[in-house]
Parts: structure tokens; sequence; C-alpha cells
């Protein structure tokens, strides 16, 4: 059974499923922020869980693959060495991975972070659509409007 699944959720078809399976969070997040399914799906663990337990999966795939996870660590020698960690697929998918766990982290976090400041869902949406594609932008831009709407510069909050 278990080869099974395996043979099915290649590396590829992993792929595939994570950009499609982030949407439909990132959908109900940008739609419907105030909603009880946004606050039981899309803002708790839930996604986070998810994608948590595909990360495991290709650590576990790439480990019984023979996987070298000692090469993960050129990465902080020089940008050479980064690209050419790039090449290699079992980083690059949990890299992806991390990615988007990380940039709908971010997503959850404004959204819950504007309906406490009761910023208008109308005015969030660039920021998270811009999260949603290169995040750091996004959160800048969102945080440039959460301090108008704060009244205040806050860098520890």
């Amino acid at each position: 059974m278990i080869e099974q699944i395996a043979a099915f959720f290649t590396i590829e078809m992993i792929y595939l499923w994570l950009n499609i399976g982030v949407i439909p969070f990132w959908l109900i997040l940008i739609i419907f922020p105030q909603s009880k399914i946004c606050g039981l799906l899309v803002t708790s663990v839930v996604p986070f869980v998810i994608l948590s337990a595909v990360y495991c999966y290709l650590g576990y795939y790439f480990f019984i693959s023979g996987y070298d996870f000692d090469y993960n660590f050129t990465l902080y020698l020089g940008l050479y060495d980064l690209r050419n960690l790039f090449e290699a697929e079992a980083f690059l998918i949990m890299f992806w991975t991390h990615f988007l766990a990380v940039n709908l982290f971010c997503g959850a976090w404004i959204m819950k972070d504007s309906q406490k400041l009761f910023i208008s869902k109308y005015l969030v949406f660039i920021p998270l659509i811009i999260t949603y594609f290169i995040g750091p932008i996004g959160l800048v831009i969102y945080w440039i409007i959460r301090m108008f709407y704060a009244k205040r510069i806050n860098l520890l909050d």
C-alpha cells in the first residue's frame, strides 16, 4: 500500500498538489476573511499541519532515497553553492513547501491583524495578493497601511 502511494505521489505530482492545494486557503482568506470557515481552516493550524505532513513525507522520501542532507548546508557558503543546491530536486521541492507555508502564515497573520485593527478587507486585498506571490513585499505594504490605521509605528508588534 505504501508503495502504491509513493508511486502516485511523485515529486511532480506533489508539486502540482501543493500549488493547487494552497489556492483554496488563499481564496477563503481573501474573499471570506471574517467567516467561521476562515477561522477554522485558514487562520488555524490546519493548513500548516497539512504542509508539515507533506514536508515530513518529503524528508522521509528523500532520506530513504539516499539524499545527502549535509549538502543542504552549502547554501551558506556562497551564491554559486546556493545555485547548485537549487538544481537538486529534493531541495527545490522542500524549499517550495517551506515557501508556501511561510507565505500562507504571513497572509493569515495579515488578515488576523487587520481584523484586530478594523482595517477594511478591500484595503488588505492588495497586500494579501502580493504576499501570495512575493511574501516580504506584501508584508511591507501591509505594514505601511497598518501604520495609518494604528496611528503609530510599532516595530515590536
